[in-house]
């Protein structure tokens, strides 16, 4: 089964405040988010912890020809939770990255030749067009709601997720849940995109956080501050 968020902590949403959102929506403008061109479904799991797997929909906008954002929820729905976000770039741009930096971002080459990242209902060959791009690129991934422990708020620090790199590491019911809800069948579409080729130089041995585990945390540090006669006296205004 997919993931299923738990009901979002709080009252229903009263008729004086749909009322309201409709009232302004007639007014303002949504320039970033009309801007959102794609919906992409994938896998991610928490880069410390391979067995918490969750389904991923992307809504992307391009920056450019090289960079891309994304809005995930935890489904397509209107009453979707927003659970994180994802940079995509190329890798002309990934290899611009210090080597530190590297580390936070995954490779989507598996996850396209796989055929387990698709765009639903779109035609095969209109998604094979994106995919032969979106497989050269790399991600950086944040969830801010942990949905899959059952979370009613997004509570605790922003956590770095990661993408699957090889078979038998995206659990078994989850794929088969969103081939049946997507009707859409992994192993075919392997065959069809077994011609794309990943990035140029080959996935670089940093990316995918150097296949170790990665977690957020935060930590309290003591920051010591000089006399304030004493830190003038160092700047000269004494």
């Amino acid at each position: 089964m997919a993931t299923k968020a738990p009901e979002v902590a709080g009252e229903p949403t009263q008729t004086g405040t749909a009322l309201l959102e409709t009232a302004t929506a007639a007014i303002q403008g949504f320039g970033p988010i009309n801007k959102i061109h794609q919906h992409l479904c994938a896998f991610h799991f928490y880069a410390n912890d391979m067995t918490r797997q969750v389904e991923a929909h992307h809504f992307c906008a391009h920056q450019n020809e090289d960079m891309r954002q994304c809005l995930i929820y935890d489904s397509p729905d209107a009453d979707a939770r927003l659970i994180g976000i994802e940079y995509l770039v190329s890798e002309r741009l990934f290899l611009t990255l210090p080597e530190s930096e590297m580390p936070l971002w995954h490779s989507h080459e598996y996850e396209v030749k796989s055929g387990i990242l698709f765009m639903p209902r779109i035609p095969g060959p209109i998604e094979r067009q994106d995919m032969e791009k979106i497989v050269k690129t790399y991600g950086k991934t944040f969830h801010f709601w942990q949905v899959d422990r059952g979370d009613a708020l997004p509570l605790g620090l922003p956590q770095l997720m990661m993408s699957f790199t090889r078979n038998g590491q995206l659990y078994d019911h989850l794929g088969k849940d969103a081939e049946k809800r997507f009707g859409v069948k992994f192993e075919e579409e392997r065959e069809k995109r077994a011609y794309m080729k990943g990035p140029d130089l080959g996935i670089h041995p940093k990316a995918n956080g150097e296949r170790n585990g990665q977690k957020t945390e935060l930590r309290e540090v003591v920051v010591t501050r000089k006399p304030m006669a004493a830190e003038s006296a160092t700047r000269g205004f004494v």
